[in-house]
């Protein structure tokens, strides 16, 4: 089929038909409301045909799923698909946890291919979360990091705060507050144990080193730290 002329969800039906044909199924097109249904023995398969991959054709795909554990929604394949995109597997790992299958109709002038890229199988949400393991302890130790909620949910402008930059802001509290300081007089006072390292690094150029092991707040620092006065106030406290 040439790209200049449109496809439309009918032309999907006859390449998905012939597809489960050859395996040995029974194919019946428009059954209650199924655009395609599959049979074989007792086991029943539903395709829902779509030209795009839409939130709507989730909702259709789930409803279907009170009917059979078995539902596809098949869809051409897109002319600029990148598999190793992380949009692609993001919408790959929807699919997965709403247990759908995926197929793909290529169209060219010569033939019709359809590609089954997934299979309706059962989601295990353990295996999955054991995969994310290490995910979901950066986030407990970021949220134990911090002090409080000092950022809001949705920015994408807006300088995050995170644990490090708080930590910063907590040593840089105590150098402005009492003058030269050693990392451990800050650790005394409870700034960690990456202090030294966050002196070391100085990755905000908040501080500066006056003599072995000693360290003040630089200008920059203390220009800067005025950005967060809650945070500042909290460890003057």
């Amino acid at each position: 089929m040439r790209e200049s002329v449109k496809l439309k969800e009918v032309d999907l039906y006859q390449p998905i038909h012939n597809y489960f044909k050859r395996k040995g199924y029974e194919v019946y097109g428009e059954v209650k409301d199924c655009d395609i249904a599959v049979m074989k023995e007792d086991l029943l398969i539903i395709v829902e045909l779509k030209l795009n991959l839409t939130v709507e054709l989730l909702i259709q795909a789930t409803k279907r799923q009170r009917l059979s554990e078995h539902v596809y929604i098949a869809i051409p394949k897109p002319k600029k698909h990148n598999p190793r995109s992380k949009k692609w597997r993001d919408t790959c790992h929807l699919l997965k946890r709403l247990e759908l299958g995926l197929i793909f109709v290529s169209f060219t002038e010569k033939r019709k291919r359809v590609e089954v890229v997934l299979e309706p199988t059962p989601f295990h949400r353990p295996i999955s979360m054991g995969k994310a393991k290490y995910l979901r302890q950066a986030i407990i130790k970021e949220i134990e990091g911090r002090s409080g909620d000092y950022n809001v949910g949705g920015s994408s402008r807006k300088q995050i705060m995170t644990a490090y930059r708080e930590n910063c802001v907590q040593i840089a509290s105590y150098l402005d507050q009492h003058g030269e300081l050693s990392p451990k007089e800050l650790i005394q006072m409870g700034t960690g144990k990456k202090t030294q390292s966050i002196l070391s690094k100085n990755y905000y150029k908040w501080f500066t080193r006056i003599k072995r092991g000693v360290y003040v707040l630089s200008d920059k620092g203390k220009q800067e730290i005025k950005e967060y006065p809650d945070l500042v106030k909290y460890y003057r406290q």
